[in-house]
């Protein structure tokens, strides 16, 4: 029976595993964390409209159901030609025929980054902004900043809908409970479009939004550097905070950085269409860990791409002469949740959407959740194409 190590218990990793037991291989996955963490879900997490364990599934039972085996533990270590891999606690892993990389990016780290708080980082850090926001609702209102980063040398490797999300969560939040009035809110990033790879109906549809909901502006000028009462610009500006939410551009992982495998200036597994590193028999990366490829501008890093990625490398391995690429998949396709409705966003080659979806959207998305852990664990079948 083929042997396949999988590193990463994110969206690839799991949705690795599923796929290759189904086709009869023997799996053995490694995590950092023993949950299944759905990051979508997590914008819930600052309001308290949903718990951290509301949005996580042990590993233990997702491998239970499909029949992996599941190893807790930290790589420290990848020797991706040789397939061999060493773990915090100082075990070596080997012997393995497929070796599959989806320990997902590195976060860009600018100065003071400490200074702020991310909502797609480590999962504790949103339980830290749903506290920080309690304790200035007891103290009676202050100044929030919302915003994200980007990577000049990979523009993919952005997370800008989540910040978004967020920021009109916060904003309906505070309205329900009547203290929107106390509280300033602002948007932050250093580009002059931020969302513009939604398309330019996108961005004026967003500009209505801010100004119907009294959301203030600051783009277009780089981050200096972020303090513990605020964010310093390079046009020699300073935005007052005292929460700040801040999602850091993607860059390679540290681990893989480190290791033999080829990679982008910027520091991402390069692979070709079916996610193969050529010149290492065997050996696959996918997720955020894969360059993803194609010329055009707009296409990012999504949970569902990767999950693409990963179905395709199980059949791939199992069907060698009919080998599936990720590129027809390449789009951007999310529900952006707002608290009180959420807008269908899909971008691709040829086209551009953004629909508004009022108080419906809301509970698709919820929807959404409760079938990613319910398929997952196998509860209920998988809808073809998810």
């Amino acid at each position: 029976m083929i042997k396949a190590l999988i590193l990463g218990g994110g969206f690839a990793g799991i949705e690795a595993a599923i796929y290759l037991r189904k086709n009869g291989y023997d799996v053995t996955v490694v995590s950092d964390r023993d949950y299944f963490y759905i990051y979508p879900t997590s914008i819930w997490v600052p309001t308290g409209e949903a718990t951290r364990k509301d949005i996580s599934i042990p590993l233990e039972d997702i491998a239970a159901k499909h029949g992996f085996d599941l190893i807790i533990d930290s790589v420290i270590k990848v020797d991706a030609k040789e397939k061999k891999v060493t773990l915090q606690s100082g075990k070596v892993l080997d012997g393995f025929d497929k070796l599959v990389i989806a320990l997902g990016q590195g976060k860009m780290k600018l100065e003071g980054i400490e200074n702020t708080l991310s909502i797609c980082g480590k999962p504790e850090e949103a339980d830290e902004l749903y506290l920080k926001l309690q304790e200035l609702i007891v103290k009676g209102g202050g100044k929030l900043t919302f915003g994200f980063g980007g990577n000049p040398k990979d523009k993919s490797a952005v997370r800008g809908g989540p910040a978004f999300e967020v920021l009109f969560n916060v904003h309906n939040y505070l309205k329900k409970i009547g203290m929107r009035d106390k509280f300033e809110l602002t948007f932050f990033a250093p580009m002059a479009k931020p969302g513009e790879k939604m398309g330019e109906k996108a961005l004026v549809m967003m500009d209505k939004m801010f100004g119907m909901t009294n959301i203030k502006k600051k783009v277009g000028s780089k981050i200096v550097r972020f303090e513990s009462g605020g964010i310093v610009f390079e046009d020699g500006s300073r935005l007052e905070s005292d929460m700040t939410m801040f999602i850091s551009a993607g860059t390679g992982h540290p681990i893989l950085m480190a290791s033999d495998l080829p990679l982008s200036e910027t520091g991402f597994v390069v692979t070709n269409e079916f996610n193969e590193v050529e010149g290492m028999s065997g050996v696959y990366a996918i997720g955020d860990s894969a360059l993803l490829l194609g010329d055009n501008d707009w296409k990012a890093k999504q949970g569902h791409v990767a999950e693409v990625m990963a179905k395709n490398v199980a059949h791939n391995i199992t069907n060698p002469d009919d080998k599936k690429s990720y590129i027809d998949h390449l789009n951007i396709l999310c529900m952006m949740d707002i608290g009180n409705g959420a807008a269908f966003v899909y971008r691709s080659n040829t086209s551009a959407k953004m629909i508004p979806l009022p108080i419906i959207g809301h509970w698709m998305k919820k929807g959404w959740g409760w079938y990613c852990k319910n398929s997952k664990l196998n509860n209920i079948p998988r809808i073809p194409g998810m």
